[in-house]
């Protein structure tokens, strides 16, 4: 007997976030149950759409909390769609012998050449003089900047991180790297404390992971240390930045600008108040939506939800030592 799984991607985020190849794969191992509202499921709205499935393939606005396990007891694993699992009870699922899973970084490309273009816009203005011109105005012209030569300060030196800094290299910028936790081995960049490159460079990129020690890691005191001539640029989470303490910031010219691809609103959106202002760059979450960042992920839970169904540990496994409701 095949087994039953819930996709719970809406339709559009089934459309952009998972695809047609994914959602082939998927059905051809498993009885596939579609998610068919515009509405992320609520945990009410998971439990009845799950109540007589095998798997629940989670996109990365369905939360999945404890009392879903517990009124779930046909569910033998919840697999990811992304790396984030910090809305899935993980404490829950394990009591349970539930698997989670989750995708690896396969946006890694992605996310870095969206810190290019927004370094290069905001050096040059693309975007400003775009939108001027698109409104039948007449743009300022304004002394643009270089980025050889410039410091660029990569906050986290995970795997964005390590992908970028050469790039940043090879443009001709002094990279340097701020990560208590990494090793930098490469003598063409200097590793230093947080508040150091803060206060020494001309672009700062926060790519950090996002947990409870990096909340309002780039807070009111961080900001005060960066020059007044520098860019901020956030492609990690929103909840990394304290988003009162960056409005002040751009909004007295304590800082030139910024660049967020990520924030506080819903799916980790940029809030419109912080994107409003006109010294600010922003788009909505774009980083790993391109056809290959995202086949990488939903491809991956392909092939767990295979591991799983031939009893196997799939790669991406968090609970596995728990994982007791085994087929």
């Amino acid at each position: 007997m095949r087994l039953k799984v819930l996709l719970t991607h809406t339709p559009q985020a089934r459309s952009l976030y998972y695809g047609e190849r994914s959602l082939s794969g998927l059905q051809a191992v498993a009885d596939v149950l579609l998610h068919e509202d515009d509405d992320a499921l609520d945990a009410a709205g998971l439990i009845a759409a799950a109540h007589n499935v095998d798997l629940i393939v989670a996109d990365r606005l369905t939360a999945v909390p404890g009392e879903v396990f517990a009124k779930l007891p046909n569910l033998r694993a919840v697999v990811r769609c992304a790396v984030d699992i910090r809305n899935i009870d993980i404490r829950a699922a394990s009591a349970l012998g539930v698997l989670v899973t989750r995708a690896g970084p396969g946006f890694v490309q992605s996310v870095a050449e969206l810190a290019l273009g927004f370094l290069v816009d905001l050096s040059r203005g693309i975007s400003r003089a775009t939108a001027d011109y698109h409104s039948g105005r007449r743009p300022e012209v304004v002394m643009g900047r270089q980025l050889a030569g410039s410091s660029l300060g990569i906050i986290g030196y995970g795997s964005i991180g390590q992908y970028l800094a050469p790039i940043g290299i090879a443009l001709g910028m002094e990279v340097l790297v701020a990560d208590p936790v990494a090793t930098v081995n490469d003598a063409r960049m200097k590793h230093l404390s947080l508040e150091d490159l803060l206060s020494s460079s001309d672009y700062v990129v926060c790519l950090a992971v996002a947990n409870e020690k990096t909340e309002n890691l780039i807070g009111q005191a961080a900001l005060a240390r960066m020059r007044s001539h520098a860019f901020f640029i956030n492609l990690s989470r929103g909840n990394l930045v304290y988003e009162a303490a960056l409005i002040a910031a751009l909004r007295e010219n304590r800082i030139a600008g910024a660049a967020i691809d990520v924030g506080r609103a819903r799916d980790q959106m940029p809030t419109f108040e912080l994107a409003k202002l006109s010294n600010v760059i922003a788009t909505p979450h774009i980083g790993g939506l391109t056809p290959l960042a995202i086949e990488s992920q939903s491809l991956e839970t392909v092939r767990q939800v295979t591991a799983i169904i031939n009893g196997e540990i799939p790669v991406g496994a968090v609970t596995a030592d728990q994982w007791t409701r085994r087929l």
